[in-house]
């Protein structure tokens, strides 16, 4: 049964413009695995807009409610290239409450926006 579905879009370049000028702004957004690549670079701008935009569209999957944190909710990618979420915290006991078993992600980033779509289903 579908929960809640989230669909949220970030404009690459004016999302990069905040983390240049907004200190620690990706250690909030952000759990370390986030922030880097498989082989330990950083990791571009636009993959991590998506990002973002996974977790305002989880957000929204979960009805927005007040009080969630960013680092709550992490997005990673499988081997097979097929994008996840993890969820603790605050974010893990509203899913709960709402009786959310499992995710579908999807990630897209190009022509200047990066864009995401979150299922939660029970």
């Amino acid at each position: 049964m579908i929960i809640g579905v989230g669909i949220d879009v970030a404009e690459i370049e004016r999302f990069g413009a905040a983390m240049e000028r907004t200190p620690g702004m990706a250690e909030r957004l952000f759990v370390e695995s986030e922030l880097l690549l498989p082989g330990g670079e950083r990791r571009g701008i636009a993959s991590l807009a998506a990002r973002f935009a996974a977790k305002e569209a989880l957000a929204k999957a979960l009805g927005a409610p007040a009080g969630l944190r960013w680092t709550d909710a992490e997005v990673y990618v499988e081997e097979s290239g097929q994008p996840r979420v993890r969820v603790r915290g605050t974010v893990a006991e509203r899913a709960s409450a709402l009786g959310v078993r499992s995710w579908h992600v999807s990630l897209s980033h190009d022509a200047g926006v990066a864009s995401a779509v979150v299922v939660a289903e029970g």
